[in-house]
């Protein structure tokens, strides 16, 4: 039996390890954290086959930079003297046209509705996790950012997803939990959400019956190599002997690649989210509300909201308040009802989204190490991905045809 090591114990890694040892592999996960608070628990929990579109398209770069100027905006990127920032950003540049954007959608949409298929089959096992298929609701305000939602569900529809184009009125009778201050929406009604904590405590209970080994706590400080291949991991707890290695350490990924004298350009992208309890009145479909970027979702008994997109670095662990209340003043914009107040600092939640210049994940068979699969670079859609991306890695890995083209996903 192989022995498969997956360095990364968030949802890509646990679905890797989920998919690998249903496949009979021997697999062991190695994460330095607890395992119990990374971009995995605090995100918004959305299935998203309507996020067909990188983050790297055309007019990104000038809309960018009108946001640099606002402390409040949904997007920013943190000046300092950094190569890593800089050759981040050339490669950004380089991808942000529309034959990228051409070519990124396709391969985007089938990874999406394949890992919203292995979603299904989880809930079907059960759904202790709270999947449903409510779709998700682009709401917004003015006319300009209307013309530009109605752009983009044309582009999905020509893609085959199902999209509907909502009124004002349209949106109030189907949005029936809080009333909405808006001029209309589109609805995706290929969209999925779930309650991300819960899913994370399935699929490690998954793994515990398939006698995955489950290191926390373990940080992997270095590699022993024969010729081209990793012979050995060198942890704090000790040497680990194995015969694969799969790197799915987010927004970490790029420091263990040095390791291995492979650049990934990867840089983290913080974002904030903060989830009521018990809220009697709150939106009943998950939502994106777009002049702001916030993203808005109902799981269970409980509202969480989420937003913004600071490339910073991996070391950034300050709470900028001024973008947590860009945040707020969006929601009670958008749900004058719901009366959210700034959250206290305990209880509010952020993260790093590992964020590649194309904006495409890397789910990839290295092209030097000849037993090192790379599952990293997901951004905002680590969650939504997982599974499809848990269940590549696993065939690639056997040799297998994968469930659908990856060419798009290399570094």
């Amino acid at each position: 039996m192989k022995k498969v090591a997956v360095i990364g114990g968030g949802i890509i890694g646990l679905c890797s390890a989920y998919y690998l040892a249903k496949e009979g592999y021997e697999v062991s996960v190695f994460d330095e954290s607890d395992m119990n608070n990374g971009c995995s628990y605090g995100n918004a929990g959305m299935i998203v086959p309507s996020h067909i579109i990188p983050l790297a398209q055309p007019g990104m770069i000038a809309q960018g930079i009108k946001w640099m100027f606002d402390s409040r905006s949904p997007f920013y990127v943190k000046p300092r003297l950094s190569k890593d920032l800089i050759n981040w950003g050339m490669q950004f540049y380089k991808h942000a046209n529309l034959r990228h954007v051409e070519n990124a959608m396709p391969a985007l949409r089938d990874l999406s509705l394949l890992s919203k298929e292995l979603y299904q089959d989880f809930a079907k096992e059960n759904n202790s996790f709270f999947y449903e298929e409510k779709g998700l609701l682009m709401l917004y305000k003015s006319d300009k950012v209307g013309e530009e939602m109605h752009h983009e569900g044309k582009e999905a529809e020509r893609l085959g997803l199902e999209v509907d184009y909502l009124s004002k009125s349209e949106v109030a009778l189907l949005e029936k939990g809080t009333n909405t201050n808006v001029i209309g929406g589109v609805h995706y009604k290929s969209d999925a959400h779930l309650y991300p904590q819960k899913f994370m405590a399935f699929i490690k209970e998954e793994l515990s019956r398939l006698k995955v080994e489950i290191h926390s706590q373990t940080s992997v400080k270095d590699f022993v190599l024969e010729g081209n291949k990793i012979e050995t991991i060198v942890t704090d707890k000790g040497l680990f002997r194995t015969d694969e290695v799969v790197l799915a350490s987010g927004s970490w990924s790029p420091f263990l690649a040095k390791k291995l004298n492979i650049s990934i350009s990867i840089l983290p992208g913080k974002g904030y989210s903060f989830t009521l309890k018990d809220k009697s009145q709150k939106p009943s479909i998950p939502s994106i509300l777009c002049e702001g970027k916030v993203a808005v979702t109902p799981m269970a008994n409980d509202i969480r909201f989420g937003g913004t997109m600071e490339i910073t670095h991996a070391k950034d662990n300050k709470i900028n308040a001024n973008r947590l209340q860009g945040i707020i003043n969006s929601i009670n914009d958008f749900y004058p009802d719901t009366k959210v107040e700034m959250p206290k600092k305990e209880d509010t939640w952020f993260g790093f989204r590992p964020c590649t210049p194309s904006g495409m994940p890397i789910i990839a068979r290295d092209k030097k190490i000849v037993n090192l699969t790379l599952a990293t670079g997901h951004a905002m859609m680590g969650l939504s991905l997982a599974p499809a991306t848990g269940k590549i890695i696993t065939e690639i890995i056997s040799g297998k045809p994968t469930s659908v083209a990856i060419d798009r996903f290399q570094i």
